[in-house]
């Protein structure tokens, strides 16, 4: 083939590569990653005004446990599965520790036709920010299961949401 078909060639993939990059570039600048979103609103929360009276409140902790199965995780080896399930043993722990301190929001439907119950269905959904909250320990459970238990001082927490008010 001639040349001037090859640079044009050479020039036209040149022409796409860049094209794309900048498409990339351009697709990637209005991105917000979670994590800085996450940030900004944990920044956004207000700190603890210091206390006037000096009587020390005694703390008030509660603590939760959350559970996640080894087998059922992803991974290639027996120990990225633990580790997967010590993960989201955490995650379902803090779940729990947010349902306790934030409460948690319950829907539900019944359909009753002709006196007989048709369907009865109910989704539960759990949201906030949980902050001062501690891992005490995390431990198999038997062979297949791994237990998380975090703690968190309420009187704390009631202060956080005092001073937000």
């Amino acid at each position: 083939m001639n040349a001037g078909f090859w640079r044009f060639r050479k020039g036209l993939k040149s022409l796409i590569q860049a094209m794309l990059a900048m498409l990339l570039v351009i697709s990637l600048a209005g991105c917000e990653t979670f994590v800085e979103s996450t940030k900004d609103i944990v920044s956004a929360l207000p700190d603890l005004p210091p206390r006037v009276d000096d009587t020390p409140i005694e703390p008030n902790w509660v603590q939760v446990t959350g559970y996640a199965p080894i087998s059922l995780q992803e991974g290639q080896t027996q120990q990225h599965k633990v580790l997967m399930a010590m993960k989201a043993s955490k995650l379902d722990a803090y779940r729990e520790l947010t349902a306790l301190v934030h409460g948690q929001y319950l829907a539900g439907t019944t359909s009753v036709k002709d006196m007989v119950l048709q369907n009865n269905q109910f989704q539960g959904a759990v949201a906030g920010i949980v902050r001062g909250a501690r891992v005490v320990k995390s431990y198999p459970v038997q062979t297949d299961v791994y237990a998380t238990i975090l703690e968190i001082d309420l009187n704390q927490v009631q202060r956080a949401w005092q001073a937000s008010q």
